[in-house]
């Protein structure tokens, strides 16, 4: 059973997604948080597999939550779902980059929204296609700097490579194909990466493909 925490500051909605959670059969919801300072009490509390995270809440916001929550060594297997109302929220992408395993936008279609916690639950990272790439690229057009991870020096030609094909979307199947590879040697290389760039989970890997500037803007690729 996917143990699930929901936060979000409007009780309609919060009540809405339990319902939801609570219709699957794999699926219960442990509690409920108005804010981002009880979704961190709860989850130290219930120890939930996913957090479903509001982004602007009161108090303390689903950024902030979801950055205490990665942090807390306690808490290493809680993975939080960032659903977000806009497409190009620079908080969703800031959630990302503070541990999210991922985010969706909230008119996702419920059925997507529960596959999306099943995915997530399994450890890996679940970013919403169709809003993921404009995001990041949205950030990578501003003129802050980019910062390339200290790690990526010690990461080879071929492990670049994947990065950028992470960093564009591809699932483990279509690297493999692409690259000519197996699907174990795929894993292998995104083990690796994820381990060399300290990454939390794929999630991670996407946004390091774009800030160390492997990816450009407009998809440009970079491998060096």
């Amino acid at each position: 059973m996917i143990r699930v925490l929901v936060a979000d500051d409007q009780a309609l909605v919060r009540g809405s997604f339990r319902l939801l959670v609570d219709s699957a059969p794999d699926l219960t919801a442990v509690g409920e948080a108005a804010d981002g300072a009880e979704a961190v009490e709860l989850a130290r509390r219930e120890r939930p597999d996913v957090v479903l995270m509001d982004i602007r809440m009161p108090r303390l916001d689903g950024i902030e939550a979801t950055r205490a929550l990665a942090a807390d060594p306690v808490l290493t297997d809680v993975r939080v779902l960032v659903l977000t109302t806009f497409d190009l929220d620079d908080y969703a992408f800031a959630a990302l980059r503070a541990g999210a395993a991922g985010f969706l936008l909230k008119d996702t279609r419920p059925a997507e929204l529960l596959e999306a916690i099943r995915v997530v639950a399994a450890g890996q990272a679940l970013l919403a296609p169709r809003v993921t790439r404009r995001l990041i690229e949205e950030y990578t057009r501003r003129p802050e700097p980019a910062t390339v991870p200290a790690a990526l020096a010690g990461t080879t030609e071929r492990e670049r490579e994947v990065l950028v094909l992470v960093g564009l979307g591809l699932s483990n199947e279509e690297i493999a194909a692409h690259l000519h590879v197996s699907l174990s040697t795929a894993k292998t290389h995104i083990g690796r990466l994820l381990q060399k760039l300290a990454a939390r989970d794929r999630a991670q890997l996407v946004i390091a493909a774009y800030e160390s500037g492997l990816i450009r803007p407009g998809g440009r690729q970079n491998v060096r």
